[in-house]
């Protein structure tokens, strides 16, 4: 049977029946879905290879993270021995301070009233023999007993009239105007038949800043007053703790008592026993780190004799160590009333009871006429 065109339908070419409308339409579908499932199939397996390659990466970076972010982690220390620094040596121990030989001293003590530098005007003085404006505004004779457990404290009235040597007749206080440290020495010796062994001075400016160097004292204030001087500082009865500038105050008030310079030096006794206790409170006087500096920093203020070198101070602050402040005498110098002479207000010497006490000094019996 042939097509109406004359062709074998079984022939080679044939495809069997024409696909009418519905036929096509699923081959078309047929092919489409084929298609997506390929892409399917191609999006999967990226898919299954991405995730493999990232479990793959993040397991080789986790230890690395882990290492880094664990404050646990041990660390190995390094085991050689050129790595560890030297434990530092000890430091040696402080060079000690010689003791005092067991003997008695007496100490000069001057207050100098120059406002300037009274070193200076000492030093020009002993070089040129010139006269030099400052004064003893306060002298004491420090006794030392050889056990150095206490001390005893003889202040002179600056106004008391005597020889002076080399000068003549004078108030006492015009021998470190006239001949400096070494004139003024030779008239307490020759007054008390004395030894001096060591001379310290002070001046208004030196006071001041061993006070304040010693972060202040504290004074029990024995006659309540308003100082004449400076800032008019007024001292209420009792303790009172007391700066450098004060303690200049405290120390040089005489118009302010009905009996002038006799409380002065009482008031100046008081004083002293204050920078004492000040400087041996809490046994700082048994380092002898401590004692070096202690003396490295007086140096700024006190001037003494030739001789008397930082090293023997040392020595002489150190035998001090067991002091008892409270045990500490003091006596003033003295007198037999007072007058004029050449025009000047002064003080006579009792010479019988200066001669008593001059005798107590040389024989260690000073405690019989200094009291606490």
């Amino acid at each position: 049977m042939s097509t109406p065109d004359g062709s074998d339908p079984s022939g080679p070419n044939a495809s069997g029946p024409s696909p009418g409308p519905h036929n096509g339409s699923w081959v078309a579908h047929g092919r489409r879905r084929w298609i997506a499932a390929l892409l399917a199939l191609v999006l999967a397996a990226a898919a299954v290879v991405a995730v493999i390659s990232l479990n793959r990466s993040g397991s080789e970076a986790q230890p690395a993270a882990t290492q880094s972010e664990s404050p646990s982690t041990p660390v190995t220390p390094s085991e050689t021995p050129s790595d560890t620094p030297p434990a530092p040596a000890p430091p040696p121990p402080p060079e000690p301070i010689p003791e005092l030989p067991p003997a008695p001293m007496n100490v000069l003590v001057i207050g100098s009233d120059m406002r300037g530098v009274a070193r200076d005007a000492a030093a020009h003085t002993a070089a040129t023999g010139e006269a030099m404006d400052h004064r003893s505004d306060t002298l004491m004779v420090v006794h030392v007993p050889a056990d150095r457990r206490t001390l005893y404290i003889i202040s002179i009235n600056r106004d008391t009239w005597v020889d002076i040597p080399g000068f003549g007749g004078g108030k006492i206080n015009a021998g470190l105007q006239y001949g400096g440290i070494d004139m003024t020495t030779q008239t307490v010796q020759q007054l008390l038949g004395i030894t001096i062994d060591h001379t310290l001075m002070l001046d208004f400016g030196g006071l001041k800043v061993l006070v304040d160097g010693l972060g202040g004292i504290d004074v029990n204030v024995p006659v309540p007053f308003q100082s004449t001087h400076d800032t008019g500082h007024v001292f209420g009865p009792g303790v009172n703790h007391l700066d450098g500038q004060a303690a200049l105050e405290f120390s040089r008030e005489r118009y302010a008592f009905s009996d002038g310079d006799f409380q002065r030096v009482r008031n100046q006794q008081v004083l002293l026993k204050a920078i004492l206790a000040r400087l041996t409170g809490g046994g700082a006087l048994n380092d002898v780190n401590a004692v070096r500096g202690l003396v490295n920093f007086a140096s700024c203020c006190l001037t003494v004799n030739k001789g008397f070198d930082p090293v023997q101070a040392a020595i002489l602050a150190y035998s001090l160590r067991n002091l008892d402040v409270n045990a500490i005498g003091t006596m003033t110098l003295p007198t037999a009333g007072s007058g004029f002479i050449a025009g000047q207000s002064v003080l006579f010497p009792d010479y019988g009871a200066i001669n008593a006490v001059g005798a107590a000094l040389r024989e260690g019996r000073i405690g019989e006429f200094a009291v606490p």
